[in-house]
């Protein structure tokens, strides 16, 4: 007879998760992303230096983790049914989200830990990107290609919202489709 292995959801693992990853954005609100250490975030999580250690080993792992965790799935796929609209109002959202200076810290303290960083602040919204364009070309539309659409869409915006001190606004983000549709 088997026996059924049950596990918790909810359990020790996943509160102390959730603690350091509330720790993790709690400090970078109010500190640089380079005074970020191991030490310090298992104080504010209350929990111990090695198991913060034992769990992501470094503070880059930590902060691809806390990136990865907060940029997967936030923003909804639109179907308007054209691939205009889809991307006219998934820019427009991605440049909101872009716009919150928690959102800021987190992504800047990421992408400055390494490439790990920056793909964990990118992958969600590539895999969006790919899929509003798959589901354009299975209705038998013209599109992109996906590397075009990345690097006319993504680019700008992420370049804007990282290294600029001017924000991406919504309408200036969704003229970034235009262009892309134009040479489409």
């Amino acid at each position: 007879m088997t026996e059924a292995v049950q596990t918790r959801p909810g359990g020790r693992s996943a509160r102390v998760r959730a603690a350091v990853h509330r720790a993790v954005e709690e400090s970078l609100t109010t500190e640089p992303g380079d005074a970020l250490t191991i030490p310090a975030v298992a104080a504010r999580a209350g929990v111990h230096p090695t198991t913060v250690y034992r769990r992501w080993g470094s503070v880059a792992q930590l902060l691809a983790d806390v990136a990865t965790s907060r940029f997967s799935g936030d923003i909804v796929v639109p179907d308007s049914g054209s691939l205009a609209g889809d991307l006219e109002r998934w820019m427009g959202d991605v440049a909101t989200d872009l716009a919150d200076p928690d959102v800021l810290a987190l992504m800047r303290a990421a992408i400055g830990s390494g490439p790990e960083g920056g793909c964990a602040c990118t992958a969600d919204r590539h895999d969006q990107l790919r899929a509003i364009i798959e589901r354009e070309q299975a209705r038998g539309g013209n599109v992109p290609p996906l590397e075009r659409a990345v690097d006319t869409l993504l680019g700008p915006l992420y370049y804007r919202a990282i290294f600029s001190a001017r924000p991406a606004s919504s309408q200036w983000a969704r003229g970034l489709v235009a262009t892309l549709l134009a040479t489409t």
